[in-house]
């Protein structure tokens, strides 16, 4: 892996192009300037390793300035809720219940006949999650069920955005993500 300087304005412009969280800068670039995808990327199969990528830019008055980002990319090949989730779109969404729907029919796009896993987690008193909306309905007061968009599941939204991001967590436990992956799908919330 080469290393490059950059000024912070076409930084800020090549983050700014990045389709999903994880997306590295050599992936952006070749999107880009219409290059073909590396190969070498496309056949590995096993999740690249956590980087730190260090970024010099200069200040508005020319100090230099060093950035560490982390970056953790994901195998091309992997079906993976980063592949689906557009920033965008994220940042559109009225308020924490938009995003937390938003990311459940992502997954659920990603995972379809595993996504059923959701059903089994639920919280001592009530259902968090269900396959009707009477049935989020009749177990508990005030639940507010809301249809995940794009999938026959239904979610219980009455929570506050802890909760929220605790079933987040267990959803993505049930489908298999790893804690670092776990954390950021956690965090888009």
């Amino acid at each position: 892996m080469k290393h490059i300087e950059i000024d912070e304005e076409l930084y800020q412009y090549l983050a700014s192009k990045t389709q999903y969280i994880g997306e590295s800068a050599s992936s952006i670039l070749r999107r880009l300037l219409s290059l073909p995808a590396d190969l070498s990327e496309q056949k590995t199969a096993t999740p690249k390793k956590i980087e730190s990528v260090l970024v010099q830019s200069s200040s508005s008055d020319n100090t230099p300035l060093i950035h560490q980002k982390t970056v953790a990319t994901l195998p091309r090949t992997a079906e993976s809720v980063f592949n689906y989730i557009n920033k965008e779109e994220l940042a559109t969404q009225r308020g924490v219940v938009g995003r937390f729907l938003l990311i459940l029919s992502a997954l659920h796009r990603v995972h379809g006949e595993q996504f059923s896993a959701v059903i089994e987690i639920r919280g001592r008193d009530r259902l968090y999650f269900a396959r009707s909306e009477q049935e989020l309905a009749e177990s508990g007061s005030s639940t507010k069920p809301r249809q995940i968009p794009d999938s026959s599941f239904w979610v219980m939204t009455n929570s506050n955005t802890t909760r929220k991001k605790m079933m987040i967590t267990e959803v993505a436990k049930a489908l298999g993500y790893q804690s670092v992956e776990i954390e950021k799908i956690r965090d888009l919330l």
